[in-house]
């Protein structure tokens, strides 16, 4: 049974019946923001969120991040399904508007920590957006085998001015990998600034 993450609280990342996972998605699912039309109706307006991973050595030095314009990780072992510059128009489908596949053994051996940002291309406020979800599942992109862990994020005035998200951090420890929830909103507006945010106040 999946893990409802709460902010701050950390997991192992280990299959259903024991046993570290190796391979596994990282999926981020958001609405569109409904506003009002003409004539009391109703407009959906796109909300363009991109997910991206950002990978740190020890030293807290950045080397590499996967986001929509470099879909592959220089080194090999991460690789991003693609921009989805709409989210969920129609309401809450259930899917992942944008996936990160993650094989961890492949993973850049430098590498001691993930963080996964959500940020809006166009800056648009997180209190406006309906639901934004990450979840951290066994499986591929298109095929969800068994689900480890979600952490959803409703609407909520704290996230006021918010144009970017830092949803949570994946670290090693003892040899294994493990996710810490973090789900701080930030007002950095360009994915360089909310990286350099995370070096400075996360790992």
């Amino acid at each position: 049974m999946a893990i409802s993450l709460q902010k701050g609280q950390r997991i192992s990342l280990e299959k259903t019946g024991g046993g570290e996972l190796q391979q596994l998605c990282v999926g981020a699912n958001w609405g569109a923001i409904e506003k009002k039309g003409l004539l009391g109706g109703k407009k959906m307006v796109a909300v363009d969120l991109d997910l991206s991973v950002a990978l740190f050595d020890r030293n807290k030095v950045l080397v590499d991040l996967v986001y929509f314009g470099q879909l592959q990780a220089k080194k090999g072992g991460i690789k991003h399904s693609g921009d989805d510059t709409e989210g969920d128009v129609g309401g809450d489908d259930g899917l992942d508007n944008e996936v990160v596949l993650i094989n961890l053994p492949a993973v850049d051996t430098n590498a001691e920590h993930m963080v996964f940002i959500l940020n809006s291309y166009k800056n648009q406020d997180f209190k406006d957006i309906p639901f934004a979800s990450v979840r951290i599942y066994e499986g591929t992109p298109d095929r969800v085998d068994s689900i480890v862990a979600t952490y959803d994020v409703a609407n909520d005035e704290k996230f006021s001015g918010s144009v970017a998200m830092i949803m949570g951090r994946m670290y090693r420890h003892n040899g294994a990998w493990k996710f810490s929830a973090i789900g701080d909103g930030t007002k950095d507006k360009k994915l360089e600034q909310v990286v350099k945010a995370v070096q400075q106040q996360y790992l």
